[in-house]
């Protein structure tokens, strides 16, 4: 699960590095999309809804 979770952060990396983002946003990003993911107890994103994402933000 672990493994799973690092090729999900690091496309995610990719995908702002791609876009040129400072380092700073870089590494905003991949600790809140890792806290979410956490949060959800390692659940896929793509498996994730909106009522998952409000129980989050709230």
């Amino acid at each position: 699960m672990v493994e799973r979770l690092k090729k999900i952060l690091d496309r995610m990396r990719d995908a702002i590095r791609l876009k040129h983002y400072s380092h700073s946003t870089e590494k905003t990003y991949i600790h809140w999309a890792y806290c979410f993911i956490l949060f959800h107890n390692k659940r896929h994103p793509k498996d994730i809804g909106a009522p998952e994402i409000e129980a989050f933000l709230t």
